[in-house]
């Protein structure tokens, strides 16, 4: 990360979200991205792809934390599917967005998905980073195996609190999130063997949406912004520039 950002809070229902709102230094014509990271990142941690995107596709970039993340509120509960779409809705509320692109990573794509099936007419297109449509339940084994073999060991237990991993097993349900789009759709998949998209994921994307654009990175797997990021932070660039 290059520069210090302006942040902001929005409020949902007394639960407050940190989101970071990026202005390029030349106006603003194109329409914003609003970007919705993965199950355990922060905001934070999207300013690297933000400042390439700006580089290339100069508009406005927002990246929010989730509940029970980074700076964001932790909630006792509340950590389903719909809980996570009205944290979009509050940052999109606060930051007053009418139409805007939208991108997931990992399993914030369930819930840019589940955002752009509620608000079709605000999302101009989809970017999908790595993860099959749906919302999936977290099995009862997760927590403990997610805290103490991935958080604790990498230091990430302030990217996403224990509680909140303990509160989106116990709450998730499941969906299927593959209802007909009719707007432009990004998918980036790996396609070494620990993809969230194999081919029949793909199949699904390939149903929903007409106008699909697909990159695939041979030398990656589910980890795109770790192995490839140059590429993909490009591919990106690239179908906004394609658009508006």
């Amino acid at each position: 990360m290059k520069h210090t950002y302006p942040s902001f809070f929005a409020n949902n229902q007394g639960v407050s979200l940190h989101y970071y709102d990026i202005r390029p230094a030349v106006d603003d014509v194109r329409l914003p991205l609003v970007v919705c990271p993965g199950l355990s990142e922060t905001a934070e941690e999207y300013l690297e792809m933000l400042e390439t995107i700006l580089s290339v596709s100069p508009r406005r970039c927002i990246a929010l934390s989730f509940r029970g993340r980074g700076k964001s509120d932790t909630p006792d509960t509340g950590y389903d599917l719909d809980e996570h779409i009205s944290d979009i809705e509050a940052v999109v509320k606060q930051a007053q967005l009418e139409s805007f692109h939208l991108l997931g990573y990992s399993r914030g794509v369930s819930y840019a998905l589940g955002y752009a099936l509620k608000h079709q007419a605000q999302v101009s297109s989809l970017l999908i980073g790595d993860y099959p449509p749906e919302h999936r339940m977290m099995p009862p084994e997760w927590p403990s195996a997610y805290i103490n073999e991935y958080l604790i060991p990498f230091g990430r237990t302030e990217h996403i609190r224990v509680k909140a991993v303990q509160r989106i097993q116990i709450e998730s349900t499941h969906r299927n999130l593959d209802d007909r789009v009719n707007i432009p759709v990004l998918v980036a998949r790996g396609l070494k063997e620990d993809s969230m998209i194999p081919d029949g994921e793909l199949d699904r994307y390939l149903r929903m949406a007409e106008n699909l654009t697909v990159r695939e990175y041979p030398g990656s797997g589910h980890d795109l912004k770790e192995t490839t990021s140059g590429r993909f932070y490009a591919d990106i660039a690239l179908f906004l520039n394609n658009l508006a």
